[in-house]
């Protein structure tokens, strides 16, 4: 980061790797969310279908969690993607408190379907590191992130 203003060496090395992993992210994050509109989905609709592709059927509460967004919003969402067939909400055999988010028919076929595209977008755009440096990106951000977490 170029400022005419320096913080001192500690500072300035970390507000650069800063603006570089936000830029890199919100590009990133803006090639991959052009291809999963062109699915006919938003980013967290997209989101579920491929928490529940991948992990299967789970209590609204617990898919919350996974996707890092408020109770409130993640009902939206799974109405929305309920409305268009692609879930359904099932009551827990265990819990009848406890409403269960799985994939319709309908659902598991477009996860089938655009989630191989999905990936070789991804690949397309990490195409950029080496197969080397992916992993020790990877290993970085998954250490910064661990580093940062709450108690």
């Amino acid at each position: 980061m170029k400022t005419t203003r320096r913080y001192g060496k500690k500072a300035d090395l970390a507000l650069g790797m800063w603006v570089k992993l936000a830029r890199a992210s919100a590009t990133f994050n803006r090639h991959a969310v052009q291809q999963i509109r062109s699915f006919g989905l938003t980013q967290p609709q997209f989101g579920v279908l491929e928490c529940l592709g991948h992990l299967g059927p789970m209590p609204i509460g617990d898919l919350s969690k996974k996707m890092l967004v408020s109770g409130g919003n993640m009902t939206c969402v799974v109405d929305n993607l309920a409305k268009d067939g692609y879930v359904e909400r099932v009551q827990s055999g265990d819990d009848r408190r406890s409403v269960i988010v799985r994939l319709t028919r309908k659902g598991t076929r477009l996860f089938e379907d655009v989630f191989v595209q999905h990936a070789d977008r991804i690949a397309a755009l990490a195409s950029v590191l080496t197969e080397k440096e992916q992993e020790q990106l990877s290993a970085l951000l998954k250490k910064l992130g661990h580093g940062l977490q709450e108690p």
